[in-house]
């Protein structure tokens, strides 16, 4: 699943990875029976005095290059073994896993577990539905298994997606403040599991969620004349996680290294080939 810019019909680059992030619940209880892992730090640090300095990676698709330049990996947690998580910590790599929160797929294994009354309209990915993020009590014990797939894998952080679905025709009278109080619940729960929580997109929201993310990552915020918004994640000294899939280098990174951005060209199939700014 893949998730692309925000386009009226378009297809997001997340897509690919909707199917195989719901299927953790059917993972989990594995680990019981295997060897226990040497857990991340509890959850990811992030360092304000780092803030403007990271080097980042985002790969859901093809084999894994561990020895990308890069000081974080976002990736697949179920894609992703735990034996190449292990590799990329040994080398001080900071993980985050991308985790869909906001939509469910009909053929994902965790289906059976959300009722159909909290299954909206048509989704951000085919096949997929909205889900009723009101309803917390139904959702919650299918979330609270995701991310404990990405933990047992070996990630310190998540990256949620689909967490913004008051912004389209999901099926419900899904309100802002429905979606804030959601993505305050989702944030609390992954750091009861250990996790640092990030924010995928969401832009409308994110100065009310600043104080309750230590990271975001956006995409074509130049693209789209979005940059300004990301700003307080910037003055809160927490990462801005920045991808732009069209231009060059040499025009947009002048804007978003000046902001504080960690940014980086990608194409949109977010395999292993990415072309970074240059650090301040």
């Amino acid at each position: 699943m893949r998730i692309r810019p925000r386009r009226r019909a378009a297809v997001r680059p997340l897509r690919r990875i909707a199917s195989a992030g719901v299927a953790l619940v059917l993972v989990v209880p594995a680990y019981g029976c295997r060897r226990e892992l040497t857990p991340p730090g509890a959850p990811t640090p992030w360092p304000a005095t780092q803030a403007r300095h990271w080097r980042w990676q985002w790969q859901l698709d093809g084999p894994l290059d561990p020895t990308v330049d890069a000081d974080v990996f976002l990736l697949d947690p179920v894609t992703t073994t735990a034996a190449q998580t292990a590799d990329l910590r040994a080398r001080d790599r900071r993980l985050i896993c991308q985790v869909p929160v906001g939509s469910l797929r009909a053929t994902d294994p965790d289906a059976s577990r959300v009722p159909a009354a909290v299954r909206g309209a048509a989704g951000p990915q085919p096949g997929s539905r909205w889900l009723d993020v009101r309803l917390w009590d139904a959702l919650e014990p299918v979330l609270a298994d995701r991310f404990r797939l990405c933990r047992g894998k070996g990630f310190g952080a998540v990256a949620l997606a689909d967490a913004d679905g008051y912004a389209h025709r999901s099926g419900f009278p899904l309100g802002f403040d429905d979606q804030l109080l959601f993505n305050r619940r989702l944030a609390q729960l992954a750091r009861s599991l250990d996790l640092s929580p990030g924010l995928v997109n969401d832009v409308p929201q994110l100065a009310a969620l600043a104080p309750d993310f230590d990271f975001v990552v956006n995409e074509d915020c130049v693209r789209l004349d979005q940059c300004a918004k990301l700003l307080p994640f910037v003055d809160a000294g927490k990462p801005v996680f920045h991808v732009e899939y069209t231009g060059s280098t040499d025009d947009f990174c002048v804007t978003t290294v000046g902001y504080g951005f960690a940014s980086i060209r990608k194409e949109r199939a977010l395999d292993a080939w990415r072309e970074p700014c240059a650090l301040p």
